[in-house]
């Protein structure tokens, strides 16, 4: 096999991942899904990450700062 062809057998493998993670994601039930999203709010309470004199538009920039340093990676 050629390094191409190794390339294109691993991204390959890795797409099969992907899906099989995206299934498990979309058939989890509710109860787990609200217990990691309680986990993440409680880490982020942790952290130090809520404010409680955000404003609606300072809501909209940190999420737009955020999907741009998402696109960076």
């Amino acid at each position: 096999m050629t390094l191409k062809d190794d390339l294109k057998a691993y991204r390959a493998r890795w797409a099969e991942v992907e899906a099989v993670i995206d299934e498990e994601r979309r058939t989890a039930p509710y109860e787990l899904r609200w217990r990691q999203l309680n986990a993440a709010y409680m880490m982020g309470m942790a952290l130090g990450l809520r404010r409680d004199d955000a404003s609606e538009l300072e809501v909209w920039e940190r999420w737009a700062r955020l999907k741009e340093n998402a696109g960076r990676t």
